[in-house]
Formats: structure tokens, sequence, C-alpha cells
């Protein structure tokens, strides 16, 4: 459990931060990159909530509460030796769920005859946003995991979610229905 009695702390005000197991580093960090844009997805997966009820939005509350968990595994180093449940990490389970809700709504979709401009309804155009975001966080991932050890899981299902919340998307412009489709050289 967490418990926050006082949200500043003056530690950061010479440009570092702690991580997980207490070690001190520069703010700019690429773990640190890594998992502050983790929270930056979560934050554009909040807004698109503010669009969604029902099933989608129960499927985004499970998410955002993975990308807690995707962020705390980021931010707590592998050590070497780690005995399993020492740090909270990403687990199959994670991932496979995603999978199995992207293809229950897949089910109900149009095969793409193009590529999908981010846009239709409020929610879709959030989601494809926090999409964004997600790659951007997948690419800082793979980009640590080549000097540090990332959890492979923890690339997973970044991967995993951002094809998810391009599925939801999709899903909530009305079945695919109202998607904005690519028309190439339109505007020539």
């Amino acid at each position: 459990m967490v418990t926050l009695t006082r949200i500043y702390t003056r530690g950061g005000d010479k440009g570092q931060t702690s991580l997980g197991d207490g070690a001190r580093v520069p703010k700019h960090a690429l773990r640190v990159e890594a998992y502050g844009t983790v929270d930056e997805a979560n934050a554009v997966i909040g807004l698109a909530r503010l669009n969604t009820a029902g099933d989608a939005d129960g499927m985004l509350s499970r998410i955002q509460h993975d990308l807690f968990d995707l962020g705390a595994d980021l931010c707590t180093p592998a050590a070497a030796g780690e005995p399993p449940g020492s740090a909270l990490r990403m687990v199959a389970e994670q991932v496979t769920r995603l999978e199995r809700e992207i293809d229950a709504m897949n089910d109900g979709l149009s095969p793409l005859t193009s590529f999908v401009l981010p846009g239709g309804t409020a929610a879709a155009a959030h989601l494809h946003l926090a999409r964004t975001v997600v790659r951007r966080a997948e690419r800082l991932m793979t980009h640590l995991a080549e000097t540090e050890t990332v959890n492979p899981l923890a690339v997973a299902y970044a991967n995993r979610l951002s094809d998810h919340l391009f599925v939801l998307a999709r899903h909530l412009n009305a079945q695919g229905s109202g998607d904005v489709l690519w028309v190439p050289g339109c505007n020539r």
C-alpha cells in the first residue's frame, strides 16, 4: 500500500530523482523517460474515459491500473538474482488479457481497406493519441533494454497495448464505420 503524506520533498530540485530501489538518477535518465511516458499515456487514457462507458470504460480502467504496474516495473531496476515477487513486475496474464480483448473487439469490425487517420469520436481521438504515446514509451523501453535490464513482458505489454487502443478506437467509432480513412494523394 502506498501512503503519501507529503507531495513535495525538494529532493528533485537539483535535477535528480529516486528510482524504486532508492538509487538517485538524473530526471532525464532513459529509465525515467520511459516510465514518465507511461504516466503520460495513462493521463491521455484518463481523458478518453471522459467519453466512454460500459465495457470500454471497464477495459480502460484495468489498463490504467496496469500502466501503474508498468511504471512500477520500469522504475525498479532488476537486481541480479532477484527473487520472484520482490518487485512489482508485469506478468504474462496482463498481456494475454489484452490479446483476448483485442480479438473480441476485432471480430465485430470490418477489415481495413486503408490506414485510419486519428479521429472519429472524442473517445477514439483520445485513444489514438494514447496509442502514439504508448508507442513512444515502447521505443524508450527498447532503447533502455540495449543497456539495462528491462522485463520483456513490460515491452510486450506496451506493444500489445498500442494495438488494443487502436482496435478500441475503431470499435468506438461505430464499430469501424465511423473511422476516418486515409486517402493517399487526395490533396495533389
